[in-house]
């Protein structure tokens, strides 16, 4: 039994060997690699917001491929933040070529990007010394980021799968003269001791006392709350009394990138952002070009007049894809009072579901009362063909009103699939394949003998044993 228990373990590695090809060559797993920079500091104190923009970032230079994108808010010691003291609003990070020898600042780039509102008298990336390297789309004329999470950025997965990457700085498409750097937006909310944290969150206009947004224009009728009222430098109510001195601190966004070098075995994946607050509408010759849309970013939530779980909103937008592409991956940004949010096929056949996780405790990361976390999903390539039709959907509850709340759904689009082994050394693949067929036939062979072997074995047991052959 000792003979037959060796020849077993030794068609077992055989067996191993003839259907598991080394993966090590496969895709760009063993070359992400990852660092961790913090932002430029925020000095808040209690119901101040920062909403800055900052640019040339330290940020991975180079030709490379993007894999991920995570943060968080830290103190000066680097201990986490909980959301009950300091909100995340949002943060969201985008590329930019700038002229060699100019340095742009705050006032040289309007604010109508990423989260912000727009400014319709400044025309962004009109002019020659910056370009704004923007997303797929949909929505580039107001939503032009790449990556862009709020309060659910700790528990959010960003990593685009294996062989994809989102390509940046490629060489050939740096324009002459020009530099490529990373502009970071972070919208943060300092809640300690304010009057109403929910309302300071949701950015209630009189909570801030604001009747003008921060280009100085007067807010327009029924606007409760949202953006335009807890711009950078404004201030939420805090309870009477309270001594705003004695708080101060200096806060950071910490945030860790994984990227890869760019080569020919990653696959390049286009970031698009659809938004259900899109006004787009098909039209006779509509064409799903960015110019068709104007994205409002945030709307309100009105309470229902019933009481119950069964007070839903549900909003959705059907919008027409203006790609060819396979969805590898996808995430839904929701606000506190989200419940879910879907993109589907217009037959109503599901594409990808995001679902807020609640935390309910008091540590960062499992805060009670905020999302802490979005589900994201990486379906089996999903593919779209350009001029068809997707629909959106958010889901909020509305036993309470909520202002300022969002609906945007991020989705990572490949133009190409792998093909098998596409990414193995065609030296190795040959090898591979004679190792396949050779393992194979020795398996054969050493089956047969072990057969032969056993039969043998049988016979002469059933002999000892006194048992007499059925065909004596």
């Amino acid at each position: 039994m000792a003979l037959y228990r060796g020849i077993s373990s030794f068609v077992l590695l055989l067996v191993a060997l003839s259907t598991s090809p080394s993966h090590g060559f496969l895709g760009t797993e063993k070359k992400i690699k990852s660092a961790v920079f913090l932002s430029p500091k925020l000095v808040m104190n209690p119901g101040s917001v920062a909403n800055p923009f900052l640019f040339d970032i330290d940020f991975p230079r180079g030709h490379i491929g993007l894999k991920g994108f995570d943060a968080e808010v830290v103190d000066e010691s680097g201990n986490p933040v909980p959301l009950h003291e300091t909100y995340l609003h949002h943060w969201v990070v985008q590329p930019y070529y700038v002229r060699k020898g100019f340095e742009l600042s705050q006032r040289d780039m309007p604010r109508n990007h990423g989260f912000a509102r727009q400014d319709p008298e400044r025309n962004l990336g009109s002019r020659s010394d910056y370009i704004l390297v923007k997303n797929g789309g949909l929505c580039r004329n107001s939503v032009r980021h790449y990556f862009g999470l709020g309060s659910e950025t700790r528990k959010t997965s960003t990593y685009l799968p294996d062989p994809y990457a989102i390509e940046f700085d490629n060489p050939e498409e740096r324009p002459d003269g020009y530099e490529f750097k990373w502009l970071l937006n972070i919208h943060a909310i300092d809640t300690r001791s304010v009057v109403d944290k929910s309302g300071c969150t949701e950015c209630r206009c009189d909570l801030y006392n604001v009747t003008i947004d921060e280009y100085g224009r007067a807010l327009r009728p029924g606007y409760n709350g949202g953006l335009y009222c807890c711009y950078d430098k404004t201030q939420c109510l805090v309870r009477s009394g309270f001594d705003n001195g004695e708080k101060t601190r200096t806060l950071y966004l910490k945030y860790t990138v994984r990227w890869v070098d760019w080569d020919t075995t990653v696959l390049p994946a286009k970031v698009y952002i659809l938004d259900v607050t899109d006004s787009w509408e098909r039209s006779q010759g509509s064409t799903g070009d960015s110019q068709e849309h104007y994205c409002h970013v945030e709307y309100e939530v009105k309470p229902c007049k019933a009481n119950g779980d069964g007070c839903v909103d549900v909003k959705k937008k059907s919008l027409m894809m203006p790609f060819n592409g396979y969805i590898v991956y996808g995430v839904a940004h929701q606000h506190a009072g989200g419940i879910g949010a879907a993109l589907y096929r217009e037959d109503g056949e599901g594409i990808c579901s995001s679902m807020p996780k609640y935390g309910n405790g008091d540590e960062p990361g499992n805060e009670a009362g905020y999302i802490v976390g979005m589900s994201s999903c990486y379906p089996e390539p999903v593919r779209v063909t350009n001029g068809e039709t997707l629909t959106l959907e958010f889901n909020y509850s509305n036993t309470h009103g909520h202002t300022g709340v969002m609906g945007l759904f991020y989705i990572l689009v490949a133009q190409q699939l792998p093909e098998p082994e596409s990414s193995l050394p065609a030296l190795f693949q040959a090898h591979a394949k004679s190792v396949s067929v050779l393992a194979f036939l020795a398996v054969t062979v050493v089956v047969a003998v072990i057969v032969l072997i056993a039969a043998v074995v049988y016979r002469g047991q059933n002999r000892e044993d006194g048992y007499q052959s059925l065909s004596k």
